[in-house]
C-alpha cells in the first residue's frame, strides 16, 4: 500500500484530503506543522510527501531543503501544495526541493495524477 504523507495545517484540508486519499487506497500519515512534518517523513518512510509550504513551526521550503540535503530522505518525492501560485513560485518551491506542486484549492483528480507520476519518477 502507498504510504503519503500529508503535511498541512488547514483542519479542512487535511481533513477533506486523508479522507479522499483513504478511499483510493492508501495508507495517509498526518502531520500539521513543519517539524512535525520532518520527523514523519524520517520515521515513516513514505513514497510521497504532500507538503503545505506555509506552515507553523517550520515552513514548507525548510522541509523540503532539508529532507534533500539528508540522503535517507534525500530521494522522497515531494509535492508542494500551495495557495501562493505567483509567478516565480514554481520555480523556488523547486529549487526548495519539491518535484511537482499543486495550487491550492486541490484538483483533487489532477493531484493524483501528480502522486502517479512522482512515484513512478522515484522509480527509475
Amino acid at each position: 500500500m502507498t504510504r503519503i504523507l500529508l503535511v498541512e495545517d488547514h483542519e479542512e484540508l487535511w481533513d477533506f484530503l486523508s479522507r479522499r486519499l483513504k478511499r483510493r487506497g492508501f495508507d495517509v500519515v498526518l502531520a500539521h506543522d513543519g517539524q512535525a512534518g520532518l520527523e514523519a517523513a524520517r520515521r515513516e518512510k513514505p513514497d510521497v510527501m504532500l507538503l503545505d509550504m506555509n506552515l507553523p513551526v517550520m515552513d514548507g521550503w525548510t522541509v523540503a531543503r532539508t529532507l534533500r540535503q539528508d540522503p535517507a530522505t534525500a530521494r522522497l518525492p515531494i509535492i508542494a501544495l500551495t495557495a501562493h501560485a505567483m509567478s516565480g513560485d514554481r520555480d523556488r518551491m523547486l529549487e526548495a526541493g519539491c518535484n511537482d506542486y499543486h495550487p491550492k484549492p486541490v484538483d483533487f483528480p489532477a493531484l493524483l495524477e501528480q502522486i502517479d507520476a512522482a512515484m513512478l519518477a522515484a522509480e527509475e
